[in-house]
């Protein structure tokens, strides 16, 4: 079996997206493994680092996917892809 392979795409979600990872999060609720972390994205200077306005969410452990594509089915901006 190959490597597991969860793309996002963050013109749908995140900083520059049409969804903010903060109000959605849908995949991190999903997800029985916990593949994804949502995180403050470190490419935008924030005018208050206590309080970040950007955020974006990253498949950071993908071996761990059950392949069950929970996170794909429920995503609203269709911004999930998952390949082997």
């Amino acid at each position: 079996m190959g490597k597991t392979k969860i793309k996002i795409d963050y013109m749908k979600c995140g900083p520059k997206g049409k969804v903010d990872p903060r109000d959605c999060a849908k995949c991190l609720k999903v997800c029985d493994p916990c593949v994804f972390l949502r995180h403050e994205d470190l490419k935008f200077k924030e005018d208050n680092i206590y309080d970040p306005q950007h955020w974006k969410i990253t498949a950071i452990w993908p071996s761990i996917c059950t392949l069950c594509f929970k996170c794909v089915e429920l995503c609203p901006e269709n911004a999930i892809s998952i390949r082997v």
